[in-house]
Order: C-alpha cells, then sequence, then structure tokens
C-alpha cells in the first residue's frame, strides 16, 4: 500500500485481449522441491505445518510506524481473524525494526494464535518512488535478522518486499529476474519459510508481469515453496477483472493470495465483495488494509479509529462483520489446536448486514418484538476459547436488545467484541453495541467474545430480551 495509486485506463480490454499463457505452461518438468520446514505449497495450496490446508483471513498492522500499538494483537485475533500482515522496515525509508523487535512480534503473533506474515515496506514503488529500495536490499535485511526467523517456520511467512517495483515500465520489466534472484539469495542464506512475492505496478499488476511470469519464479524456488499475491484497488473495479485474474493462477495450480485490497481507493473503487466471495468459495487467502494509522487521504482504510478496537469504521464491519467475512469464514491454523477449513462452499453464504439502518423501522403491528439468541463455540485451546453469540429479531423490528446466560462450569469471559458485558458471579449480561441494535423484522447480528475454561466447557443457555 503506498498513500496513493497511479490511476490505470485501459485494464479490462488487456484483461481479455489475448489468452496469454497464464502464469506459463502448466504442465512443466522441472527438479523435484527440497524438503521444507514448517509451511509448505502443495498443488497450488498452502499447508501449515500439519499438513493440513491454511487460508489466511487477515489485516496489515503498521507496527514500524506506531511501534507502541502492541494490542493490536490480541485486538485483531479478538475479531477473528487467523493472519496480521506485520509492516518492517529495513531502515532505508523510516526506523529499523531490529532483530528483538522481529523477534517481539513473532512472540506476539504466537501468543494471539495468529499467523504472522512480515514484510518489508521500503521497497514499494522501486523505480518510480525515489526512496524505495531494491528486492536484494530487502533480503539483506532479512538475512540481519535471520537469527530472530530460524526456527520459526511454522508460524512466519516471509513476504519480502511490499509492492516491489512501480510503474516505470522499464524497471518493473525486470521484476521476474528481481524476484528469483531475492527468493535465491534467501534459500542459499538457509531460510526454509514460505516466501510471499508480491506484484509489480504497485502491487497491482495491471500489465501482467506477475500473472505471466509465475510459473517460472516458482519453478525457481528449491523448495517450490513460494506464494503470489496480488493487490487489489482501483485496477479490481469490476468482477470480470478479479475472477479473470484469480482465475489464471487456480487454472495453473499455482499459490495466489490477495495480500492487501479495500474497499475504496484514490485510484478507483475496488468490488471487495467480489474479492472477498471469490475467495471463500476458492479457498484463496486475503489481507486487508488496514488497521489504523493510515494518511496521506486514505484514512478511510482504517478499520478502527485510533487503534480501539470497539470503534469499528464502516471498513471494519465489512471485512470483519460482512458477508464472507474474517469472523465468518476464518480459520485457525491447526498448529494452534485450530479445525482445518472445510471445502468452501458452490454458493458463497448469505448473511443479513450487520449495520442496522439509520432510521429504525416503524414497529409491524401485531408482530413479536421479541428476539432470540444461539450460542456457538468457534474455537478452543487447552485454557481458552473462542464463541458467538446470534442475536435475530422476531416478526416485529426492535431496537435494542439483551442476552444472558450462566455459566455452569466455571467460565469466565476475558474480552468481548459487539456487544457490552457485565457479569455478576457466574451469570452474564450482553447489550446491543451503538450499532447494531437496531434489526429488522427476522434481521440476524452477532457478538463474540474470547473466555477462559478450565476441566469443562459446556454450552449454557441463553435467553434474550428486546427493547
Amino acid at each position: 500500500m503506498r498513500r496513493s495509486l497511479t490511476a490505470i485506463t485501459a485494464i479490462t480490454a488487456a484483461l481479455f485481449a489475448s489468452v496469454v499463457a497464464v502464469v506459463g505452461a502448466v504442465a512443466v518438468v522441472s527438479a523435484p522441491a527440497r524438503a521444507a520446514a514448517g509451511f509448505t505449497v502443495s498443488g497450488g495450496r498452502l499447508l501449515d505445518a500439519n499438513g493440513n490446508e491454511f487460508v489466511m483471513r487477515g489485516v496489515s498492522h503498521p507496527h514500524t510506524w506506531y511501534p507502541n500499538q502492541t494490542r493490536a494483537f490480541a485486538d485483531i485475533k479478538s475479531l477473528g481473524a487467523n493472519t496480521v500482515r506485520v509492516v518492517l522496515s529495513s531502515g532505508h525509508r523510516w526506523n529499523q525494526n531490529s532483530a528483538g523487535d522481529v523477534a517481539n512480534v513473532i512472540s506476539l503473533c504466537k501468543q494471539n494464535r495468529l499467523i504472522c506474515v512480515l514484510e518489508v515496506h521500503d521497497t514499494t514503488g522501486y523505480g518510480e518512488e525515489g526512496a524505495a529500495i531494491t528486492l536484494d536490499q530487502a533480503v539483506s535485511y532479512w538475512i540481519s535478522i535471520r537469527s530472530a526467523l530460524v526456527g520459526q517456520e511454522n508460524y512466519v511467512i516471509i513476504n519480502i518486499g511490499n509492492e516491489p517495483f512501480g510503474n516505470n515500465e522499464s524497471v518493473s520489466a525486470n521484476w521476474a529476474t528481481h524476484t528469483r534472484n531475492a527468493i535465491a539469495r534467501l534459500r542459499d542464506a538457509g531460510f526454509e519459510h514460505t516466501i510471499m512475492v508480491d506484484a509489480p505496478n504497485w502491487g497491482q499488476d495491471w500489465r501482467f508481469i506477475m500473472r505471466d511470469n509465475a510459473r517460472s519464479v516458482f519453478d525457481s524456488d528449491p523448495d517450490r515453496n513460494t506464494i503470489f499475491s496480488i493487490h487489489m484497488y482501483g485496477v479490481f473495479d469490476t468482477a470480470a477483472e478479479i475472477t479473470d485474474y484469480l482465475g489464471r493462477f487456480r487454472s495453473a495450480n499455482l499459490p495466489i493470495v490477495v495480500g492487501e485490497f479495500g474497499h475504496d481507493h484514490s485510484d478507483g473503487d475496488p468490488d471487495e465483495d467480489t474479492i472477498m466471495s471469490y475467495a471463500q468459495q476458492h479457498g484463496i487467502g486475503y489481507i486487508g488494509w488496514s488497521w489504523s494509522g493510515n494518511g496521506g487521504g486514505v484514512e478511510y482504510l482504517d478499520m478502527v479509529t485510533n487503534f480501539d478496537v470497539n470503534q469499528l469504521t464502516p471498513w471494519g464491519q465489512r471485512i470483519f462483520e460482512g458477508p464472507d467475512g474474517i469472523r465468518q469464514t476464518a480459520r485457525e491454523a491447526t498448529v494452534y489446536g485450530g479445525t482445518p477449513p472445510t471445502t468452501p462452499p458452490t454458493t458463497p453464504p448469505t448473511t443479513p448486514p450487520t449495520t442496522p439502518p439509520t432510521t429504525p423501522p416503524t414497529t409491524t403491528p401485531g408482530g413479536d418484538r421479541g428476539c432470540t439468541a444461539t450460542y456457538a463455540i468457534t474455537n478452543q485451546w487447552q485454557d481458552g476459547f473462542q464463541a458467538d453469540v446470534r442475536v435475530t429479531a422476531g416478526s416485529a423490528p426492535i431496537s435494542g436488545w439483551t442476552v444472558t446466560w450462566t455459566f455452569g462450569d466455571g467460565q469466565r469471559v476475558t474480552q468481548v467484541w459487539g456487544a457490552t458485558v457485565t457479569t455478576s458471579g457466574s451469570t452474564v449480561t450482553a447489550r446491543n453495541a451503538s450499532w447494531n441494535g437496531n434489526l429488522a423484522a427476522g434481521a440476524s447480528t452477532s457478538f463474540g467474545f474470547l473466555g477462559s475454561w478450565a476441566g469443562t466447557n459446556g454450552v449454557p443457555a441463553v435467553s434474550c430480551t428486546a427493547d
């Protein structure tokens, strides 16, 4: 992500102008991959260290610019994410993140059961942005902090450099060579991690340089353990452009992730609904930009206001709480004890929007102004768990709700989102947040929480009363 992107034109015509060999021929005879530790790639899918498929659902966090906002890791996890992409600096454009600092970042990821995608941001826009560094310089930084990374292959993916080429045609044409060389240097230095590589053209690959060279780059990795990252902003403003680009990687059995995207941008209006639904249908990872702290006119890409998890912005509500969003679709990596994802449905599920109408609807005469609630444990580990509570209005609209339950096994709520919770002994009372109390007849919303348990974690009976 950069502060502003050059507007691109004629993208649709270019997409369908010719059927170029997508990322090279699929049936290529090549040497077998070396055994790799931690994450691996197989059949175009990312597998975790237990050999289970892992589909990224996460957000970027601007750690290098806000190094004291370490609470963000727990907050991002609390909203259901399984991945955090962490912005680092090699020291060329911003203050360098030391090996000690990176080790602490990895520790925070592990404490919060998140997969850590670490990226060097100093490469952004090389060839067009004068201060940007080369991929080779980024590799030198990774080698310099190798002590923090070795042994963390189960939890860390190395994103060599963010958006490593701008729109300078003669420079960005070298993307494949520079990327192959960067991968080779990392492998020669002993890195066995899954490597993520960003596309040129400010990450959006509108000249299809990454798309058409991905096969040769993938095959150049002796570990065959490279995943490709496309950033989707204004270039990807139609469903056809999104499905064509991602579909070509799928057809070639090459691993692809949407490494950045937003709901709006200065260079156009990305189609985030298609990005998220297509990714869910086809088991493709996505990482939204970004948690908080944006500037330069793209503050609307903040997911929370002032790093406050209780102040979700419209973009935050969409990516975390909306259809095909993070809370609905994320599955924790099995290295943390999570459950692997099931085969994605052919038709994406539909979920009522969680954002209430500006004006509460008129009460239907004779309708039931009541509500019901369901309680589900969505994840569980040795001494903690995550639960989701769904509230559904009756046959008439409601303007607020209160859900209560009593734990029978000594469980305790430790963190909550989407509601205001109070406890009295083992009894828990949850009241709607300011933005999800108004529900139309039959509409639903949900809130979630993290809790602690020991011995038994039974599901309590819940009751709901409407205002």
